[in-house]
């Protein structure tokens, strides 16, 4: 008798018979090796169907021609925006990554280097100091804290960029932004107001779960007091370990804003949410709360491991976050799947204040440790130029939704007017 039958799954099926827990993950061998999220299952997101339309009047081109007394070029679009309470030389920022061997010591440290030299801020992501240890932060060596927040600091010029410390819940366990705040390595950055910390609620890889990470059974007894730590991969393979998401209503993120307005009064105050159905009133309540910014991921957003349903179907794309969120009433930041020009303008258009890089920019760093990202850059800022220009704008504020056209959208006609 055949069991087969068209578009049915065979093979995974097969799969999940043979190896069990373990199919509902990727392959375990490419942990730690491998970026994960923006999967293409990850579907219906309007902004690759989206164009931008520049129109035929440009008043503000005009008004350009007579600042400049003559026409204006892509060349006079001016990127520099304020980027959650930091001056940033581009509407850019260096997304989080955190402990994982794909972020191995010459990639963080490279790109941190690489995102001060740009003038753009980064966020430094979560788990580095539970897994590379506890105590300062240069008790880990080049895994640091230290030695991205050097190399960052090294390498900014004055009065551009910031840092950004992630924090999750085990790291709000190793007191991580206490430490970095008391540490003389970071007070050039406090000092000089480039020093923020962000609030981890969520990631686009896997909204709704914690962070997920494979361990060494040798490991296990030692982590099992502060983890779930399973045996998914089989009797004799690595074990899964799991760590909470945290819980969160409207109040507890008020609170936790505040509290961290009050214990660290010279740092500015970020928040990273998942892409929610209710991504609207997060963003509400922690703008309301007094966060200089709110970070989303969309769906293609996050490196981190997670499970396969996950990366395939569970989250809001970009675009739906983009619409239910509408105008926003503060600093909004914006990731998933953006590595040039013409998705980061749509998405300015669209409401967001500045871009992050992450896949994109390990990636680049990856291809070249002393320039890879910086000149990723430079080609994402030429096409910004000229799509700006095009728009007949001369800087990213002054884009707004009319600059987009979505699918399926239609306008009425407009009115001849009578001469």
């Amino acid at each position: 008798m055949s069991l087969s039958a068209p578009g049915f799954p065979h093979e995974a099926v097969r799969e999940r018979a043979r190896t069990g827990t373990a199919a509902v993950f990727p392959d375990v061998s490419t942990y730690g090796t491998t970026l994960y999220g923006a999967g293409e299952a990850v579907t219906g997101d309007a902004l690759d169907a989206a164009a931008l339309v520049p129109p035929v009047f440009v008043p503000e081109r005009l008004e350009k021609l007579i600042d400049l007394a003559r026409e204006p070029l892509h060349s006079d679009v001016d990127l520099t925006t304020d980027v959650g309470g930091f001056a940033s030389a581009l509407p850019v920022y260096l997304s989080a990554f955190g402990s994982t061997q794909v972020a191995s010591v010459d990639l963080g440290v490279a790109a941190s280097a690489q995102a001060g030299a740009l003038g753009v801020p980064m966020v430094v992501g979560e788990n580095i100091v539970p897994v590379s240890g506890y105590g300062r932060l240069d008790d880990a060596g080049g895994r640091s804290l230290l030695a991205r927040i050097t190399a960052y600091a090294d390498a900014a010029p004055d009065g551009l960029g910031g840092v950004v410390v992630q924090q999750s819940t085990e790291d709000a366990d190793a007191e991580v932004w206490n430490l970095v705040y008391s540490d003389p390595a970071a007070r050039p950055l406090l000092e000089s107001g480039r020093l923020g910390f962000e609030l981890k609620v969520g990631q686009g890889a896997k909204p709704g779960l914690g962070g997920l990470t494979v361990v060494a059974r040798e490991d296990a007894t030692r982590l099992a007091d502060q983890f779930a730590v399973e045996p998914v991969f089989g009797r004799d393979g690595p074990l899964l370990r799991s760590a909470s998401p945290g819980t969160f209503t409207e109040e507890i993120l008020r609170q936790q804003i505040r509290l961290m307005r009050n214990n660290f009064p010279r740092a500015r105050v970020w928040v990273k949410l998942p892409p929610g159905r209710d991504i609207g009133a997060a963003t509400r309540v922690a703008w309301a709360a007094g966060a200089d910014s709110v970070t989303v991921d969309g769906a293609q957003g996050g490196s981190g491991w997670a499970p396969r349903a996950f990366l395939a179907g569970v989250g809001l794309p970009l675009a739906e976050c983009l619409s239910r969120i509408g105008t926003p009433q503060g600093c909004l930041l914006v990731s998933g799947r953006i590595w040039e020009g013409l998705r980061a303008v749509k998405c300015l258009a669209a409401g967001a204040r500045a871009v992050g890089l992450g896949r994109a920019a390990l990636l680049a760093v990856e291809t070249d440790a002393q320039a890879g990202l910086r000149r990723l850059v430079e080609a994402l800022t030429l096409e910004a130029r000229l799509l700006v220009s095009a728009l007949g704008k001369y800087r990213p504020a002054a884009l707004t939704r009319e600059d987009l056209w979505w699918p399926g959208e239609v306008t009425a006609a407009e009115p001849v007017p009578v001469r």
